[in-house]
């Protein structure tokens, strides 16, 4: 497959767009500087005549999906469209990188319905209906023009699980999880469609290619544990592809719970709140995590009541209720 042109909306409108920021980012090897190609004309390029011929014969369906459609036709009608095109340039992403990225992602939204309702249809087991999902041929080229925009600017990659308060709290930490990379900031700022279930497969093909760039300790932060989590299920896996061709890669696990007043703090082997604990093995730390919302947890505490749920159901489900 030749790389991905660059591609600029359809109806972009030139004279208003403000000067953009240059330089803070670099240009990514290999991608061509072409003139704009209106519509779909970037997956057709990339995935195909088939994809784009299989994708225009979908009937339309009213609602979130309609609009999705209209917006991968005509991709700066969409109303967040200068927000992507402004934070884009703040972080020094080229333009026609922007142009072709922007497509990517409302392509893939316009698509991703279908796929849902054939993962759905066609497959029992969770990780199979998972794998369709993530097959969106616009996400799979988005990974592929902005891959190099994963890049980390610490010493350690964070993953996690059990709220999004985790991602921030991995950050102050020094590490740097898939929201605090250059794309992954821009993305995560905006709501792109209303129905998170067009977008969260992005999110999972996002994660695989982030994953993929670990060369150091990675850090992941657990609130709760969920085996069918995209952390467990998927990014866990790919990394210990990733450790056996990188040895230096190793994973250091944290159980986190949230205090009363919200504050997130780790779990000790005695069971203590303390700022940093850290274990060499999930089971280690799923361990310590379960303990503590046994022993300690106190129901008043809201910041941690869901935690605490789905550890009791997953026990009760095993046979091994609190």
């Amino acid at each position: 497959m030749p790389p991905i042109p660059a591609s600029a909306p359809a109806k972009r409108a030139q004279d208003a767009a403000p000067e953009r920021a240059t330089g803070q980012v670099p240009h990514p090897a290999g991608l061509p500087g072409l003139p704009g190609l209106p519509g779909l004309a970037v997956l057709q390029r990339t995935a195909g005549n088939a994809a784009v011929t299989r994708w225009l014969q979908r009937q339309p369906q009213p609602g979130v999906r309609e609009e999705a459609r209209r917006h991968a036709a005509d991709p700066t009608v969409h109303g967040e469209w200068g927000t992507f095109r402004d934070m884009m340039a703040r972080v020094g992403f080229p333009d026609d990188v922007t142009d072709a990225a922007w497509q990517l992602v409302l392509g893939g939204i316009a698509e991703q319905g279908q796929l849902n309702d054939e993962a759905m249809a066609t497959f029992s087991e969770r990780q199979e209906q998972r794998d369709h999902r993530a097959s969106n041929s616009w996400y799979q080229e988005l990974v592929k023009l902005i891959g190099d925009y994963l890049e980390i600017d610490t010493p350690t990659l964070a993953l996690w699980s059990g709220g999004r308060e985790l991602s921030d709290y991995a950050r102050a930490k020094g590490h740097t999880p898939l929201e605090a990379t250059p794309f992954g900031g821009v993305i995560d700022a905006l709501t792109l469609t209303s129905d998170w279930m067009l977008k969260t497969p992005m999110w999972n093909v996002l994660s695989k290619a982030f994953v993929d760039r670990a060369r150091g300790p990675v850090h992941i932060f657990l609130r709760s544990y969920n085996p069918d989590s995209v952390l467990i299920a998927q990014e866990v896996p790919q990394l210990r592809v990733v450790m056996a061709l990188h040895p230096a890669v190793r994973l250091v696990w944290h159980p986190v719970y949230a205090a009363a007043d919200g504050t997130l703090m780790e779990v000790t082997q005695g069971l203590e709140l303390v700022p940093d604990a850290s274990y060499p093995t999930r089971d280690g730390c799923v361990q310590i995590l379960y303990d503590y919302l046994r022993l300690h947890h106190a129901p008043a505490n809201t910041h941690s009541q869901r935690a605490y749920t789905e550890m009791n159901d997953r026990l009760t489900a095993n046979g091994n209720p609190q």
